[in-house]
């Protein structure tokens, strides 16, 4: 299954989960610090919709952001 949007090209996002230990500088501690990141995606929310795509009716995944603007013309 390709996760991408065929309306804007919308695809998976990648960043890190930080954890952080320690207590806070305003709660009296000496500072939280950073004790391990791992790494994570961040996926769009895509729905497989029927659309009208160069006149034709096809299946395709939209992301709920084309879907609610109208950028697409459902079947």
């Amino acid at each position: 299954m390709l996760k991408k949007c065929v309306i804007c090209g919308k695809s998976k996002g990648v960043g890190k989960s930080v954890v952080r230990k320690g207590m806070l500088k305003k709660k009296g501690g000496t500072g939280s610090k950073i004790a391990r990141s791992t790494a994570r995606t961040f996926l769009p929310n895509l729905q497989k919709i029927r659309i009208l795509l160069n006149g034709r009716i096809k299946k395709a995944y939209v992301c709920t952001k084309c879907i609610k603007k109208g950028r697409i013309k459902k079947a």
